[in-house]
């Protein structure tokens, strides 16, 4: 006896094609919660350079420091600038725990990377996210940077190693340092995991915001300097230079 009738057509799941926007509360046929007129107010990021994705007035461009200290980086995908509303969501997920605005924006960010892969940027071995100090990792309760990163494993099939680089400091935030501060502030800050094997691989660091690029560059200059071929950056928003308009 069979317990659901015979029914050989499409059925339509309620639950799944109908979406509220988190930005807005209205309705949605969208996959992702959030309609297509918020979405396409979000503060994408246009020309910027070609290696750290600085915001630039030219498309195609280096920007400065890049030419004058080559990244140990190869290439940072970044969607928005950091601005209004994107800092509004990213402080709500990282530092509210409000996780449905982070995984909204995790899984935009998977379909912008997709669309990269589909195009013109080769796919990383692993993802890795940059690992949160211990005392903020036990008052915040949860790593941001890992909980993008577990999300986009899943939404591109791309495995995602959370113990191959741990932070060996307790050290200040890096929000509230200046650039020149920011670097000293991870002199062997990080470090490989014991037996970690990276020889010859691709990786890609997860994070949700790039400011300075000091952290993305303390983690590139190990893995490379352990024998990773080549590292990228993965996050949700980039900052201007200080003092320009964001």
């Amino acid at each position: 006896m069979r317990c659901q009738p015979r029914y050989k057509q499409q059925v339509y799941i309620w639950l799944n094609n109908k979406q509220t926007c988190l930005l807005c509360d209205e309705t949605t046929d969208t996959s992702v919660p959030i309609c297509t007129p918020c979405e396409s107010e979000l503060p994408w990021l246009g020309e910027q350079c070609r290696i750290c994705a600085l915001p630039l007035s030219l498309s195609g461009m280096v920007c400065g420091q890049c030419l004058n200290e080559p990244p140990a980086f190869e290439h940072v995908v970044v969607p928005w600038r950091y601005s209004f509303p994107l800092d509004t969501l990213i402080t709500r997920f990282k530092h509210s725990a409000q996780w449905p605005f982070g995984r909204l924006l995790g899984e935009l960010l998977t379909q912008a990377l997709q669309h990269r892969f589909d195009n013109d940027l080769d796919r990383p071995d692993r993802l890795i996210p940059v690992p949160l100090a211990a005392k903020r990792l036990r008052q915040r309760g949860f790593n941001q940077a890992a909980m993008l990163a577990r999300w986009l494993s899943a939404g591109l099939e791309i495995p995602c190693d959370e113990t191959l680089v741990v932070r060996t400091q307790d050290a200040p935030a890096q929000q509230e340092l200046n650039a020149a501060a920011r670097k000293r502030n991870l002199r062997d800050a990080f470090a490989l995991a014991p037996g970690a094997a990276i020889k010859g691989q691709h990786l890609a660091l997860v994070d949700d915001v790039l400011t300075t690029g000091a952290t993305a560059q303390a983690l590139a200059q190990l893995l490379i300097k352990s024998g990773a071929a080549r590292v990228d950056v993965y996050c949700l928003a980039r900052t201007p230079k200080p003092g320009e308009a964001a």
